[in-house]
């Protein structure tokens, strides 16, 4: 039988299971006829004394527009075939919480609809909560507002909350206070959107109150001067000042000393930056820095005085009081008040609990003697507690002999005047194995490629030091995200073993490059190249392993096909296994090249080149076969490598040398390289060292036949020998933590030295393997006669050894016999993501070249300064731009453009 109900309301109050209290409504039918009766089940449904179970017969939904219906009946925990118990259950209050705790909907009803004997009908309606139609600002610039776009966290056509209303508001107000905006205030306006149903429009009117710079920041109590103290306030900086020197009228005015940089330029009647620093000029230090105040980082600017205090010995020093207050200008000045307490020394130190080594020995690595400056910061280094790559601690010590539970406790026994006495108690523990080594994340290299790197092998003792190579091996591959080379050592302590587990991230190490063109006379210009640094040879034949190239063996492949139309053309070939053989790493190399260039006739007429079968050229074919091994002494940095070379030049009418344009020439040479590496990173080395020694001889043909000094072309079988020397060494600055401390100044040096010979005085030396140095070390057409390249940014190539000759002036036809080359580089990264490593520099070059060793003066260089930049990503190599200045190019009766020089780069880092 059915029944059309009257409305009736019944309002129940219930207790969330997961909150302190909330609202549910269970109300019977929605009918509007009241001229019918009440079903008396119904009315008495919550009324009657004695609890009674029904049995859920149907449920239905409604209000609901985005969210499906079923999802909805089964996040609300209440289904069709459930029992329920009324009154006492907790059914409808659980169901209603489910919901209402999905943050979805304003409100959350629950009717009953029919009734049938023990069988219930339940019907919920839900009020969904609005949506998002669109938001906008007020008060600001144009850019602020796509700034804060991304930053609120909005997204149109999602659910308003108040959570989301709190984070937007709070995330508007913290971006202007970052920009020392103070007294910021964000008011919300919402609106009902007309064209949308159940949308709002949010305006967020903002007042960004007063932008405040640092006047002044002033130290009281401190005995340390107050310069040395602003330094270490690294995100807290004062006004741009301007000092004079010597202090005298300039303009009219004579300013006092400190004053700001902005009532400078007041007083000049707002002239511009740069005009007013051109009038000021070359009487005025300019003092640039941001001034804007930043409260979070104002806090973490103290803890670095404090941490400043902390190394001078000031371990009781306190900042008792900091003081923010405006001026008449409106800026902001700081007084901060130290107290910084007696400075303290190291006393006595004494060890207990070593049986390994002697106290004598500990006290030796530990470094700090009686009456040194307390620093509990060198304390913690130098006993390991801070895991440092270099060793060197105490803790190293340890856990290179297998230590890996050792551990140290410093403690304090005495404090008596200045002077802080310690106790360094010594837990060694057992010695652990390696028992497992897992690695993960390897989704394209071989498991074997990347075992054979590491230097935790099971059953050996475990070894900090070989953690440290491990994780230097496996980023020297660079198949690996460099950043996220993980190593976990799990210890078991129960056994008295170590598993180490490495976690890894593939990345692209292939290269590619491509270019196209169309030349007048020349035809089609272009190169394509590809490098796979991580081929995969045996599964070249597999159809399978293609996806998209049989890859993971860590073999190196390398083609490249060149061409500049009729003029140039070139082909290359090259592979490598760093493993031969696959138990030891002896690196097996093997290279094919053959290029040729013509030289075309000009036409006046067309204003093009013509090429024919009479041109003159210079062709050069090559082959060479190397096999490098590692040397265990004087340490496994070391590796020798021994190359055969044979290199076959022929030459058309090509008057490149006295004597010699046409016929052959060969080059068959034995080349020996002593090359020891230790750098961390192969892209952008922040520690470490490089060095190479190499000579490359050929067989002294003209004292084997004597007769060949008066040959017709005594160069048919080319005679020399040659050495190089090349040094790189890598010296982080400075000190940098939290997410950015990988990001540090890098400063690289480097040097290098080359020296070609003649084993016979009756023959001048080789006009082949000469050494071309200036410009971008790209190569030219005389790389085709294997000129070593050498750049010198800010130069041109240049061919005299006088630094007083202008080289822009200078005939290239002839090339050095002898070269040095200083560098010093100031590094800094800009990015080290490995999809694009980003890194800028500032560099001092000093090179020149001589004929020979009378003429020879190492203090005799050519000087240059410059800045660069450098990108590297993974398919296609490296990018570099230079902007040299030659210091030797320039004169007081020229500019300084005319001096400076910019060059490019890509593929490689020249020499």
């Amino acid at each position: 039988m059915q029944n059309v109900y009257k409305p009736f309301l019944l309002l129940i109050t219930a207790c969330w299971l997961f909150n302190s209290a909330a609202f549910s409504q269970v109300i019977p039918d929605k009918g509007t006829d009241s001229s019918l009766s009440v079903d008396v089940n119904l009315e008495n449904l919550f009324s009657q004394k004695v609890p009674k179970k029904y049995k859920i017969a149907g449920i239905t939904l409604s209000g609901n527009k985005y969210f499906d219906t079923a999802l909805l009946v089964s996040v609300a925990s209440i289904n069709v075939g459930d029992e329920v118990t009324i009154p006492g259950g907790d059914q409808f209050a659980r169901a209603i919480n489910n919901l209402w705790k999905q943050n979805y909907f304003s409100n959350v009803e629950i009717y009953v609809t029919k009734i049938e004997g023990s069988n219930i009908y339940l019907e919920l309606e839900v009020t969904e909560r609005p949506r998002l139609a669109s938001f906008n600002f007020k008060g600001i610039r144009k850019t602020e507002s796509e700034d804060l776009i991304a930053k609120v966290g909005l997204v149109r056509g999602r659910i308003v909350t108040e959570n989301n209303r709190r984070s937007a508001i709070e995330a508007i107000t913290k971006y202007f206070s970052d920009k020392g905006y103070r007294g910021v205030n964000v008011k919300l306006d919402e609106a009902k959107d007309l064209k949308v149903e159940n949308s709002l429009n949010l305006t967020f009117n903002v007042d960004k109150g007063t932008k405040v710079k640092i006047n002044e920041i002033n130290f009281v109590g401190n005995q340390v001067p107050d310069l040395r103290l602003k330094k270490q306030l690294k995100g807290t900086k004062e006004m741009s000042r301007l000092t004079l020197y010597p202090p005298k009228e300039v303009g009219g005015y004579a300013p006092p000393d400190n004053l700001t940089f902005q009532d400078y330029v007041a007083h000049n009647g707002m002239l511009s930056f740069s005009k007013t620093k051109e009038l000021l000029d070359p009487y005025v230090r300019i003092k640039l820095s941001s001034a804007k105040f930043n409260e979070k980082k104002f806090g973490e600017d103290k803890e670095k005085i404090l941490e400043y205090y902390n190394s001078l010995g000031h371990r009781d020093a306190a900042i008792e009081k900091d003081t923010l207050y405006y001026n008449s200008q409106g800026n902001l000045n700081i007084d901060i008040k130290v107290s910084e307490g007696r400075k303290y020394y190291f006393g006595n130190i004494a060890w207990r609990g070593n049986t390994k080594y002697s106290d004598s020995t500990l006290t030796m690595i530990l470094g700090i003697k009686k009456g040194d400056i307390y620093n509990l910061e060198t304390l913690n280094k130098k006993l390991g507690k801070q895991l440092s790559p270099e060793g060197g601690d105490i803790s190293g010590l340890y856990m290179d002999d297998g230590y890996l539970f050792f551990r140290t406790e410093a403690v304090e026994t005495a404090v008596y005047n200045d002077t802080i006495d310690y106790e360094i108690r010594v837990i060694e523990g057992p010695q652990a194995t390696i028992k497992n080594v897992r690695i993960a994340g390897n989704d394209k290299t071989k498991e074997h490629v990347i075992r054979r790197e590491l230097r935790t092998i099971p059953g050996e003792k475990f070894s900090r030091s070989d953690l440290i190579r491990s994780q230097r091996e496996m980023a020297s591959l660079n198949y690996f995200n460099q950043e996220k080379i993980g190593i976990n050592p799990v210890p078991n302590p129960d056994d008295g073993t170590v598993d180490i587990n490495y976690t890894l991230e593939e990345k692209s190490s292939d290269q590619l490059e491509l270019s196209a063109g169309w030349g007048g006379g020349i035809g089609l210009t272009g190169t394509v190249g590809v490098s796979f640094n991580n081929f995969s040879i045996k599964n070249i034949w597999k159809k399978s392993a293609w996806d998209p190239l049989p890859t993971g063996d860590g073999q190196k492949l390398s083609l490249r096909v060149q061409s500049n139309g009729k003029a140039f053309r070139s082909y290359n070939f090259s592979f490598t296994e760093p493993w031969l053989g696959g138990k030891k790493r002896n690196s097996f190399t093997v290279s094919l090249y053959d290029t040729k260039y013509r030289n075309g006739s000009y036409n006046y007429l067309t204003g093009r080149y013509n090429y024919g079968s009479d041109d003159s050229y210079i062709q050069t074919s090559g082959v060479g076969i190397s096999l490098g091994k590692q040397l265990k002494w004087p340490d496994d940095f070391f590796n020798l490598i021994t190359s055969l070379n044979y290199t076959r030049y022929r030459i058309k009418d090509y008057a490149i040398f006295e004597g010699f344009s046409n016929g052959f020439s060969n080059n068959i040479n034995i080349k020996l390289a002593l090359q020891r590496s230790s750098v961390n990173q192969p892209i952008f080395p922040s520690s470490g060292s490089s060095f190479l020694l190499s000579t490359q001889l050929t067989p002294p043909w003209s004292l084997l036949d004597p007769g060949r000094v008066k040959a017709l072309n005594p160069y048919e079988l080319v005679e020399y020998h040659k050495w190089r020397f090349n040094g790189d060494w890598y010296v982080p600055l400075g000190k940098a933590s939290g997410p950015e401390r990988n990001k540090q100044f890098v400063l690289k040096a480097s040097v290098k030295y080359g020296y070609i010979g003649r084993y016979n005085k009756e023959l001048q030396v080789s006009p082949f393997e000469r050494f071309q140095v200036g410009d971008a070390g790209l190569s030219n057409n005389f790389a085709l006669l294997g000129y070593d390249i050498m750049a010198h940014r800010g130069y041109p190539v240049y061919n005299n050894s006088d630094q007083k000759i202008n080289p822009d002036q200078q005939s290239t036809q002839k090339f050095f016999t002898i070269f040095n080359k200083y560098t010093v580089e100031m590094r800094y990264p800009i990015s080290l993501n490995p999809s694009s490593t980003i890194f800028a520099l500032g560099f001092f070059e000093a090179a020149n070249g001589w004929y020979s060793t009378k003429e020879y003066n190492p203090f005799r260089l050519r000087r240059s300064v410059g800045l660069g930049m450098r990108f590297y990503l993974p398919m296609f190599g490296l990018l570099g731009f230079d902007y040299g200045i030659g210091l030797d190019r320039y004169s007081p009766n020229s500019k300084l453009k005319d001096a400076a020089k910019f060059t490019f780069m890509l593929g490689f880092e020249p020499e």
